[in-house]
């Protein structure tokens, strides 16, 4: 991480030296010793850069960090190899205009004081973490999930069991409601037959009187 600070730091100070030499050129100054500070500087960001691809390539095939994060410094290390080319041209002056190439330099340079963007997505549980540590953690949380999964499932078996208790006694009381509705039925029936029988009886007493 302090490499890739300083290989940022060093672009940036090559894009300044670039643009002190074109002024130097406009203004009829000689600029023999800022080309001869250029050049080396260039040379010495190539190095950095490759530096860098070395140590990334050598911390994602020993798993100190993860693929994902090894894809995401690597794209950080495109854009280095993409703006060492651009100061190379900048520098010979190559098919670009040079306030074109001093814009595209400027813009989006590292300055002092910005947050090293290679921690920007790492959170706070996982910064510092080797490979072992980030497996044992995420293995931790499968853990914890599964054991909120299986409480999950145990509220919903009791629920599925209390919805069939509840049904059960629903039937039984229906049950009980039909037997009272024929019970009922069954009693409105005697009733009936025993007042036509009074009747026929009264009616009989009225004609023997």
């Amino acid at each position: 991480l302090s490499l890739y600070d300083a290989t940022c730091q060093i672009a940036q100070e090559i894009a300044e030296k670039i643009q002190e030499r074109n002024r130097s050129q406009r203004n009829g100054e000689s600029s023999a010793k800022l080309n001869v500070v250029i050049r080396s500087s260039l040379q010495n960001l190539r190095e950095k850069i490759d530096q860098l691809k070395d140590l990334l390539l050598r911390a994602v095939s020993t798993h100190q960090i993860t693929q994902l994060e090894g894809d995401r410094r690597q794209n950080l290390v495109d854009d280095l190899l993409t703006r060492q080319k651009q100061l190379q041209a900048s520098y010979k002056n190559e098919g670009t205009e040079p306030d074109v190439i001093r814009s595209s330099l400027m813009t989006g340079g590292v300055k002092r004081g910005v947050t090293n963007p290679w921690l920007l997505e790492e959170s706070e549980e996982t910064r510092g973490l080797g490979f072992d540590d980030l497996r044992q953690q995420q293995r931790r949380i499968i853990e914890e999930q599964d054991a909120g999964l299986d409480a999950l499932s145990s509220i919903i078996s009791r629920q599925k069991q209390m919805g069939q208790e509840i049904g059960n006694e629903l039937d039984e009381q229906n049950e009980i409601i039909d037997d009272l509705t024929n019970l009922v039925e069954s009693t409105d029936n005697k009733l009936r037959d025993q007042t036509r029988h009074v009747k026929m009886v009264d009616k009989k007493s009225a004609s023997c009187g």
